[in-house]
């Protein structure tokens, strides 16, 4: 007997923050106008360093007293929550809250608090009285997904999924995992991200050559560009409402697209340098889980960061997969504009490719004055938007420290 086929599941809201829009729409039509999100501001210790910052209104959702005593990642995620169930439009109060799913992927957290906490007790001579005792909630790992059920009311599944710079991505596979499981009957995933907060990642990459320095903000993130010197540091979220397919019919939900196709992978080779045929692997896999050819996909959206040897890592394993027999296939990068979101990375760089489906056109990477040519591609989308024939698959690559792969696969919702 073959076994019942997998419930279809479709993507039916998204709510974002990012360095360079608050809406999908602003985010989008920034991407197609080559408008960056990249400032510098003071980092303690540090000075002047550039960053991805996002300017959205955290009042919109929280009172002053619940963003004093949460997190930034708390903040983030609740914003993103808020704004994915407005775009939905699902009756949200009168859906039992035990069945709603947050599944939330972070790359790191706790670092914020544990930083600011050590700077305000040194100022007593270390006197750990005037340590906040709101340390311990702020600090836990399930803490940006344990804000949202708070302010949500929810009582399903909350929690976070650490995963490197793959966890955007995670976040949509595990909510589409747990919805063919019967576990949750809807989903809010994706990913946050509070990095610019903590000193510690900004003298992290500096320790090792890759903090990217340039003297205009707007071009500092280079990804492909000869030029290029590492990575821009930035916050933001993105989170979406997953629904199986029947349930999103019933109600008559907009559908922004399906999920069709994903793939986790290890390196197992170093704690920081990509391995591109474990890459590549990634790839091939979510390729045949959702029964498509390289030749299928229209857009893939890189992961990479504007770090010199990552960028072309990438770039093999992208060449390994694409280089041959895609005529319809483009290829562009979102951290050109907003920086390295880390955690919220591969959530927000889907978030900007999806408008394609209805209008067509392929965002570029931008601040490529001088392509690398080890990271020369076919289909490679510099400098301005391309009008395509045809945009019906997206695929989406987030890789991640200690070797983590994530490829996520969106396709156009046909009924």
């Amino acid at each position: 007997m073959k076994p019942a086929p997998l419930p279809r599941i479709v993507i039916t809201g998204v709510g974002l923050t990012s360095p360079n829009g608050r809406t999908l729409p602003e985010f989008r039509q920034n991407l197609l106008n080559g408008v960056a999100g990249i400032e510098r501001i003071e980092i303690r210790y540090m000075g002047q360093q550039l960053a991805g910052v996002c300017h959205y209104d955290p009042l919109k959702y929280q009172k002053k007293k619940e963003v004093r005593v949460g997190t930034r990642a708390g903040s983030i995620s609740i914003y993103c929550a808020r704004e994915a169930l407005a775009d939905s439009g699902v009756a949200f109060e009168a859906m039992p809250k035990d069945r709603i799913g947050i599944y939330i992927g972070c790359t790191e957290h706790g670092n914020v608090e544990t930083e600011n906490e050590i700077y305000n007790i040194s100022k007593f001579n270390y006197d750990t009285k005037y340590w906040s005792h709101y340390h311990n909630p702020r600090t836990v790992a399930n803490n940006p997904a344990g804000e949202a059920s708070l302010n949500l009311g929810t009582t399903g599944p909350a929690y976070t999924i650490g995963a490197a710079c793959a966890a955007g991505n995670l976040g949509l596979i595990h909510a589409t995992q747990m919805l063919r499981l019967g576990e949750v009957d809807f989903a809010l995933c994706g990913g946050v991200s509070e990095s610019i907060h903590t000193f510690g990642i900004f003298a992290g990459f500096k320790s090792q050559n890759a903090l990217a320095t340039h003297d205009d903000p707007a071009k500092a993130s280079r990804p492909f560009d000869l030029a290029r010197n590492g990575i821009v540091i930035s916050e933001g979220g993105c989170l979406y409402t997953l629904e199986r397919l029947d349930d999103a019919l019933a109600r008559g939900a907009k559908i922004y697209g399906e999920i069709g196709g994903y793939h986790v992978n290890s390196d197992a080779t170093d704690y920081v340098l990509p391995n591109p045929q474990r890459q590549s692997e990634c790839v091939r896999a979510a390729l045949r889980r959702g029964g498509f050819e390289p030749r299928d996909i229209h857009i893939v959206n890189t992961h990479a960061t504007a770090t010199p040897l990552g960028d072309i890592q990438e770039c093999e394993a992208i060449r390994a997969v694409f280089g041959e027999g895609c005529p319809d296939t483009h290829i562009n990068n979102t951290k050109s504009y907003i920086g390295h979101a880390m955690g919220a990375a591969g959530a927000l760089e889907l978030a900007g490719n999806l408008p394609s489906f209805d209008d067509l056109t392929v965002h570029p990477t931008i601040n490529v004055d001088q392509l690398d040519p080890q990271c020369a591609l076919p289909g490679l989308v510099l400098n301005q938007p391309r009008k395509v024939a045809k945009v019906d698959t997206i695929l989406n690559n987030s890789f991640g420290m200690l070797g983590i792969n994530s490829t996520l696969i969106v396709k156009r919702f046909v009924p």
